[in-house]
C-alpha cells in the first residue's frame, strides 16, 4: 500500500496547486500600483509643497523680509530634496540654495531673484 501513496500524494499536490493557480485572480501583489504608486504620489506632493514654499519665499522677498524668505526657502529646499530628481528639480534646488545664502546675508533683492528662478524650475516639471 505504501508504494501507491507517494505517486498519489504527488498527483494530489500537483492538482491542488493547479486548482489554486487557476482559481486565484491574476493581480499585482501590492494591489493597483502598490508601493511604487505611493512613492510617485509622495514625490509629487513633495514637488508641489516645494513649489508652494518657494512662492512664499518670493512673496516674502518682495516685501523685503530676508529672514522670512530664508525660512520659506529652507522648507522648500527640504521638500524639493524629497521629490523625484530631474534636471529642473536639480536647478531649482541650486536656486533655492542661492536664495538661502543671499537671504542670510540680508540681500533680499538677490535672494528674491534666485527664489523666482527656483519657482520657474520647479514649475517646469
Amino acid at each position: 500500500m505504501t508504494q501507491y501513496s507517494k505517486p498519489r500524494t504527488t498527483a494530489f499536490a500537483a492538482l491542488f496547486l493547479l486548482a489554486i493557480a487557476t482559481a486565484l485572480p491574476s493581480q499585482p501583489v501590492f494591489g493597483e500600483g502598490g508601493a511604487r504608486r505611493d512613492v510617485m504620489r509622495s514625490e509629487g506632493q513633495s514637488r508641489q509643497e516645494a513649489l508652494k514654499l518657494a512662492r512664499e519665499a518670493v512673496n516674502h522677498g518682495k516685501q523685503g523680509h530676508a529672514d522670512a524668505l530664508v525660512t520659506s526657502a529652507e522648507a522648500a529646499l527640504q521638500s524639493a530634496m524629497k521629490a523625484s530628481k530631474s534636471p529642473h528639480m536639480d536647478q531649482g534646488i541650486g536656486e533655492l540654495k542661492q536664495a538661502i545664502e543671499h537671504g542670510k546675508a540680508g540681500h533680499a533683492d538677490v535672494a528674491t531673484a534666485h527664489a523666482e528662478q527656483a519657482v520657474t524650475h520647479l514649475s517646469a516639471m
